[in-house]
């Protein structure tokens, strides 16, 4: 039987709560602009891709010049910062089952279509980040996800197999890419679903079916 080694976590709708904070700042820094992103649009449509493939989307979609990109991304990236700082806080259900997880020999990684400094700094603002082996952002890869490659490597530097690997992911780009990996994928709704208890209970589900 093979034995699930290393859980490998998405960041934003699973370990932190921040897709709304993602929306309200890309928005603040559009409005700037005349354009903005509904909600049912963001759930839709742009949830959990990376901010340079959503303003990609909405030149072809919408006619953003494509020479605000790199201003709307630095302006959405400060926005962002601004939220986490006065809303990202360490939860304990979080803590707990990273805890034990990491005590009871599994490794722990994450990937993120968020970039790197935004990644650190709201793992280091929840209190998660010394559990992690490593974390993989939108800047170290050439494509984000939907594709697998994030995972991929990911998988490939804990030296494991995929099916050594249970991926949790919360969006349908990041649930495609962690599929296309190999790897077994543990499908979450909110933040709170992603306690000790639900991990270790398909941990266990998985490990039955290899």
């Amino acid at each position: 039987m093979t034995k699930i080694k290393a859980v490998i976590f998405d960041m934003d709708g699973v370990l932190i709560d921040a897709k709304d904070w993602h929306y309200e700042a890309l928005n603040k820094a559009l409005v700037l602009f005349g354009m903005e992103i509904s909600r049912y649009d963001h759930l839709v449509t742009f949830d959990g891709l990376p901010t340079k493939k959503k303003l990609e989307m909405l030149s072809i979609e919408r006619g953003l010049p494509e020479e605000l990109h790199e201003f709307i991304n630095c302006l959405k990236q400060q926005y962002t910062m601004e939220i986490v700082h006065q809303k990202c806080k360490p939860k304990f259900y979080h803590e707990f089952a990273l805890s034990r997880l990491k005590n009871s020999g599994y490794k722990l990684a994450v990937c993120s279509n968020s970039v790197r400094n935004s990644v650190q700094v709201m793992l280091d603002k929840a209190s998660l980040l010394n559990y992690m082996e490593f974390f993989l952002s939108n800047q170290d890869v050439s494509k984000g996800k939907p594709d697998p490659e994030m995972y991929n490597n990911a998988i490939e530097r804990l030296g494991l197999d995929p099916k050594e690997c249970l991926i949790i992911e919360d969006n349908e780009h990041g649930i495609a890419a962690a599929k296309a990996s190999g790897a077994n994928v543990m499908e979450v709704e909110t933040v709170e679903d992603v306690n000790y208890l639900n991990i270790h209970k398909y941990i266990n589900l998985f490990e039955e079916n290899l």
